[in-house]
């Protein structure tokens, strides 16, 4: 942890920089391609990671894969051949780990993002993506690695992945920025 109290935005932007050096490449599109090939994705993240979670199934709505928020009326069940993404930085909250085990009961697949590759949450997943981030399980003491508060880089970096894997499953589909764009909302 730096601390650069001239320049708030370049620290911050190095320590994110700095986490997603850290995410391994080949387990990015492992986890674009399980999305690619579902049936029908679900996601779901808590607090602030769910604003960050949201805006990444919107995008996979532009894309044109079937995608649904745990929550909504519209979320359909899961089963074999689905994909149920969740976000835990701290990889122990219980109700990421209890929709987990119900997901993995109905024969769909966890894909899990979080900072704790120790977790329950990260025992639990069939497939992980580490993203190696300060969050609320080590913002203290002589664990906390960043200027920002709280899971603020965590949940940063979760916007900066997303917006990567939006671009790597543009190409793997064969999605055009058109057909995208087409899908955007009329009623706002």
């Amino acid at each position: 942890m730096t601390d650069n109290s001239e320049n708030p935005f370049k620290t911050a932007l190095g320590e994110l920089g700095s986490v997603l050096a850290r995410v391994d490449g080949s387990r990015i599109d492992a986890a674009c391609k399980m999305l690619a090939l579902a049936k029908q994705i679900v996601v779901y993240g808590c607090g602030r990671e769910a604003l960050q979670v949201k805006g990444f199934a919107m995008r996979l709505y532009h894309l044109g894969l079937p995608v649904s928020v745990v929550g909504d009326m519209n979320t359909p069940p899961l089963g074999p051949g689905d994909v149920f993404l969740a976000s835990s930085g701290p990889g122990e909250t219980s109700t990421v780990l209890t929709l987990m085990q119900v997901a993995h009961g109905a024969g769909a697949t966890n894909l899990l993002l979080t900072a704790q590759a120790e977790s329950s949450a990260a025992r639990q997943a069939d497939f992980t993506l580490l993203i190696p981030a300060q969050t609320m399980a080590n913002d203290q003491g002589t664990q906390k690695t960043s200027v920002l508060p709280m899971g603020s880089v965590f949940e940063g970096a979760l916007f900066l992945l997303f917006e990567v894997m939006v671009l790597k499953l543009r190409e793997l589909i064969g999605a055009s920025p058109e057909a995208m764009r087409a899908r955007h909302t009329n009623m706002e």
